[in-house]
């Protein structure tokens, strides 16, 4: 199944201007993914550019691709309560989309986190990014994903070469 999944990691932070060509770019990788055989797609559930590709593979299994799998990995339960009202809305709406929810931690802590992406990426053969520097967690995932020998595609104009080395 690793061979067949595909997972995401991306900034919380995404700049109005970027949103549309994110998008193309995301939908443009899946589409690819897809015709390689790609159908699990693990999604982490932040806001951002989690919630960007989930609503993104909601859309194309409704409109083209019915057998595509989508996947919630979160951190830990209640973990969106300190959003804001219109993304737990978001959230809860997406909530009802997902194919199969994983829970990796009992209790909240940083660590669940990092928990969280080990999962996603331990999980896939695939990891779409938008990565835009070369700290932080969506660089942490994107790096842990390339010493485990995903195909990294990141959306972003950034070198990604950048923060492999």
């Amino acid at each position: 199944m690793r061979q067949k999944t595909c997972c995401f990691t991306g900034h919380r932070d995404l700049q109005n201007q970027e949103i549309p060509t994110i998008t193309e770019r995301t939908e443009q990788y899946i589409r690819g993914l897809i015709g390689k055989g790609v159908q699990y797609f693990g999604v982490g559930g932040a806001i951002g550019y989690d919630t960007l590709a989930a609503q993104i593979l909601f859309k194309l299994r409704k409109t083209e691709h019915p057998g595509i799998k989508v996947i919630l990995v979160y951190p830990f339960e209640e973990y969106i309560n300190h959003w804001t009202s219109e993304q737990q809305r978001v959230y809860s709406q997406l909530l009802l989309e997902y194919d199969k929810k994983v829970c990796v931690a009992t209790s909240p802590s940083k660590g669940a986190y990092l928990q969280r992406n080990r999962h996603l990426v331990n999980n896939s053969s695939y990891c779409i990014s938008y990565c835009t520097r070369s700290t932080g967690g969506t660089a942490y995932t994107v790096k842990y994903a390339h010493s485990k020998g995903l195909t990294i595609l990141n959306t972003a104009n950034f070198n990604i070469d950048n923060i492999l080395k």
